[in-house]
């Protein structure tokens, strides 16, 4: 798996802790930061089964309970949140808040306590209101709307809280907004790594239309080890990659596997029109929603031009073309055995 393009600093002998180490980014974050020279201790919910690199410590950590934190930040100088709620189905009883909201303080006062000097907060494109999809989306756009999906706001709002603690003194504080994040190292697999796979299974009888802004997991968490040293207190930055309409996606997978894209897009009215059926129907039968109005949302209004300017400039940040992140993703999900039949077209060659 390949190493960002941009340049990654040393954090030799630094003790960093790492919230949320087993999703899809913090297993891509972590053999990172050792290999910058980082002591990681993992903070781990109770029912972590993903493992660790060697060397790598752990301890038993819950946002939700912030004297697990204090105990797993012990002596950490560094602290990486990455934890969070992910939801296309509103807020999920209030869990969604819990999480991403007094979750994200919580950490950020039990990084305090622990006298770590700084926190990377991972937050999400999804903190902005995207407003017209054409226009630029910078780091100065305006945050959610009540009309705006939970998830949207409970990531704003989880941003305004870890900056309400930091004002108060003895923390810096760096933000990261990514976009859509997809590629290899994906465990779970996260809900686009199981579009990969669903298309390569032919579990997709039909695309919708939109698309969104794609970025690859290997160069978030290289700007999250960058953003620890190189950004810019009190500062957030959108980390993208470029937007990709769901059927171009679609057919870039294709050139990968070689298996072929369903050609059937259900027009955007349709779609719209039967998400709250589908949610329901789906939400009976204990399924994961194939889409859901707050989606079709992100899918339908995110921006076409996520800016890349600020993280350009003052890290020299730069994403790889999704052809090569798709390519990667494959390779590793056929390594995993995740795969059935022939392998990946792109993987017979070379």
């Amino acid at each position: 798996m390949s190493d960002p393009a941009f340049p990654l600093p040393r954090l030799d002998g630094r003790r960093v802790a790492v919230t949320g180490a087993t999703g899809h980014l913090g297993t891509n974050l972590v053999p990172m930061l050792c290999a910058a020279g980082a002591r990681v201790r993992c903070v781990l919910h109770e029912n972590a089964q993903v493992p660790l690199p060697e060397g790598v410590e752990s301890a038993r950590g819950d946002v939700r309970e912030p004297e697990t934190l204090r105990r797993a930040f012990e002596g950490a100088e560094l602290v990486f949140h990455l934890a969070a709620r992910i939801s296309i189905t509103g807020p999920q009883g209030g869990l969604v808040d819990a999480i991403n909201v007094q979750g994200a303080q919580n950490v950020a006062e039990a990084a305090v306590a622990a006298g770590a000097r700084r926190l990377v907060h991972v937050s999400s494109v999804h903190a902005f209101d995207h407003g017209d999809p054409a226009q630029p989306l910078t780091e100065s756009a305006p945050r959610p709307t009540p009309r705006h999906p939970a998830y949207d706001r409970s990531k704003a709002a989880g941003e305004a809280a870890v900056r309400a603690v930091a004002a108060r003194g003895g923390l810096e504080v760096v933000v990261a907004n990514p976009t859509g994040i997809v590629g290899p190292g994906d465990p779970a697999p996260s809900r686009m790594g199981q579009v990969l796979l669903d298309l390569y299974h032919r579990r997709l009888p039909a695309l919708t239309p939109g698309g969104f802004d794609w970025v690859d997991v290997r160069d978030v968490s290289g700007a999250l080890l960058a953003l620890s040293t190189h950004g810019r207190d009190g500062e957030g930055y959108l980390l993208g990659g470029g937007w990709t309409s769901l059927v171009d996606l679609a057919r870039a997978a294709e050139s990968v596997t070689g298996v072929r894209a369903p050609r059937m897009a259900v027009p955007a009215w349709l779609c719209s029109a039967t998400a709250p059926l589908v949610a329901t129907v789906q939400g009976w039968l204990k399924q994961e929603p194939l889409y859901t109005s707050e989606a079709l949302h992100a899918v339908f209004k995110g921006s076409r031009n996520v800016s890349q300017a600020k993280a350009r400039a003052d890290f020299g940040y730069q994403p790889r073309p999704l052809a090569d992140t798709l390519r990667d993703a494959y390779a590793d999900f056929d390594r995993r055995g995740k795969l059935r039949g022939r392998p990946p077209k792109a993987l017979t060659h070379g």
